[in-house]
Order: structure tokens, then C-alpha cells, then sequence
């Protein structure tokens, strides 16, 4: 284990992934995404974005019966080697593959393969203002744009598969605009707050590509604990 690193307990599946003070933790929004993307029989999912992991690895703990494969997609050399590391210590290297390539490089051979794409992206836009590179390459869109994610995506999914993405609220008109220019349909939405009555400040949504209209929107969830660092 690499200094300044630990492994953290996932609390479902008895399954544990590798944080590092170093580098961006993730939050509550991760897991809230995770619970919120449906399985189905034999899916083959791909995590965008993926970090150290976490979306993916919770999301195979939850359902570890209805995943077939799964393939990790992280820019930053660092987060992609803890991401195989959290696998390995999972014994996972049969189930899950770590790529360590940009969304918008992802190679020819992942086109139309997946049935579910799992996404937590950079919500902000703007420059380097934070003076940690490394988050502020998780947090802002430095190195991929909504429109290029979404892009990607739909050339990642096979007729029919989804996009599970969160995404922040306000940004929930641009988010539905560039799902559309890529033949992406908003098919389910759930907001999120903070606490009951409060102005939601995350959007949860499933989009299908070469799906029919007709959007559901489900009721608002409350997380509490929107301000820490993880909510298992």
C-alpha cells in the first residue's frame, strides 16, 4: 500500500477499495449513483471517470450476481494503478479491467460493447483555480466536456443501453441538451437535497440511447450527509 493511502470498508459485500489523502476522495454522490443505476441480467458496464473506483466497486457489490464484466475508465495514471489495486484486493481481476486512457480515447474495440455505463464526471466548469491539478482535473471540466462524455457514451453503448450519470442540478437543462445530441434519452430522473424542503443540489439520471421519449421522474431523495467525504 502506497503511503498516505488506506483501504476503506465498502459496508456491503464485505469488499474494501484503496483511498488516498493525495488525491480526490470521493463522496456521498458516488454512491448515491450507485444505488440509484439498475442492473440487469448479465450486464456488461463500463465505470466513466472512474477515480479510485468507487462507483463500479460498489455498484458490482450491490448486484455481484447481474454483472458479466466490468471495465474501469480513469485519465490519471495514479487513481487508475489505486483503482487495480482496489480490484485485486477484491480478487476481481476476472470480473473487472482498468483502463487508463481519456474518455474521448477510449479504444475502437469498446464501441457498442457495454449494456450499462456508470458516470460520476467533472461537474464544474473553469480553469486550474484549485491548486491541486490532480482534483481539479475530478472536479472541473479540464480535460473532457459534458458534450465529449456524452459523445463517448453513446458510442460505448450497444441499441438500448443506459447511461447512469449524476450531475449537478443546476446544470440539468445543459445536461438533457447534450444527452440529446447524442442520441441519448432522458428516461428517469431523481433529484437529490440535502435535507426535506431544501433547494436539490444533485440530479441522478438514466439515459437510453436510441430511446423512445418519455421521462419519469422519481421522487427527491434527502442525503444528510452531502457535505462529507463518503456516505456508505
Amino acid at each position: 500500500m502506497a503511503e498516505r493511502e488506506r483501504a476503506e470498508e465498502l459496508l456491503v459485500g464485505g469488499m474494501k477499495i484503496l483511498q488516498s489523502a493525495a488525491y480526490y476522495r470521493f463522496t456521498s454522490d458516488s454512491v448515491l449513483l450507485s444505488r440509484f443505476a439498475r442492473c440487469k441480467p448479465q450486464e456488461k458496464v463500463a465505470d466513466f471517470c472512474a477515480g479510485s473506483g468507487i462507483v463500479g466497486l460498489h455498484f458490482y457489490a450491490l448486484h455481484p450476481d447481474g454483472v458479466r464484466e466490468m471495465t474501469f475508465f480513469e485519465m490519471q495514471r495514479e487513481l487508475a494503478d489505486m483503482s487495480r489495486r482496489s480490484v485485486a484486493m477484491n480478487g476481481l481481476e476476472d470480473k473487472i479491467t482498468v483502463e487508463n486512457c481519456r474518455i474521448q480515447d477510449i479504444p475502437a474495440a469498446y464501441t457498442a460493447r457495454f449494456s450499462l455505463i456508470l458516470c460520476n464526471p467533472p461537474y464544474e466548469k473553469g480553469g486550474l483555480a484549485c491548486s491541486d491539478p490532480a482534483k481539479a482535473a475530478c472536479r472541473k471540466e479540464i480535460f473532457l466536456s459534458l458534450g465529449e462524455l456524452c459523445a463517448a457514451a453513446a458510442r460505448c453503448l450497444r441499441f438500448g443501453g443506459r447511461l447512469a450519470l449524476c450531475h449537478r442540478a443546476d446544470r440539468l437543462a445543459e445536461v438533457f441538451c447534450r444527452l440529446h445530441e447524442a442520441g441519448l434519452e432522458p428516461k428517469r430522473l431523481q433529484l437529490v437535497a440535502g435535507r426535506a424542503g431544501a433547494k436539490p443540489y444533485l440530479a441522478l439520471i438514466e439515459a437510453v440511447r436510441g430511446g423512445k421519449a418519455g421521462l419519469t421522474v422519481l421522487p427527491t431523495c434527502e442525503n444528510t450527509q452531502a457535505a462529507g467525504n463518503s456516505a456508505l
